[in-house]
């Protein structure tokens, strides 16, 4: 079954190994917690690593606070060992520019991409969005 919660959808895609999300909206402290849990639990369920895209163009905030939750802070030190690829879409350009620093002191490769790029991120994490009903 997708994850959805608040303003965070998954995306189908046509990879098992490859989790993608869609934001719409702001991201509060439960839809944070949310997404935390459902990825520990994916980082569980695969022997090898995924990959992940996430759309943020329709994203509008968060609340910072909630990088403080157990579960959130848990799933993040998990990506650095479970995750190969990680790719965002129409990221600030500060969260932007943080992503691509990133890229080079941690071992997941990381990148940001334009909205006009979405296929090019696409294309780095080695999957597309699957086809509605599959």
């Amino acid at each position: 079954m997708a994850f959805s919660h608040g303003a965070i959808q998954q995306i189908p895609t046509t990879s098992p190994t490859v989790y993608a999300f869609r934001v719409s909206g702001h991201i509060d402290d439960d839809d944070s917690e949310a997404l935390a849990k459902f990825m520990l639990a994916a980082f569980d369920r695969h022997d090898d690593k995924i990959d992940m895209l996430l759309d943020l163009t329709g994203f509008t905030g968060s609340d910072w606070d909630s990088i403080f939750d157990g579960d959130v802070i848990k799933s993040r030190f998990r990506a650095l060992s479970g995750v190969r690829r990680y790719a965002v879409i129409g990221a600030p350009s500060a969260a932007a520019t943080m992503i691509d620093l990133m890229d080079k002191v941690i071992p997941v490769e990381a990148k940001s991409f334009k909205a006009s790029e979405a296929a090019a991120a696409w294309a780095f994490v080695g999957a597309t969005e699957a086809p509605v009903g599959t």
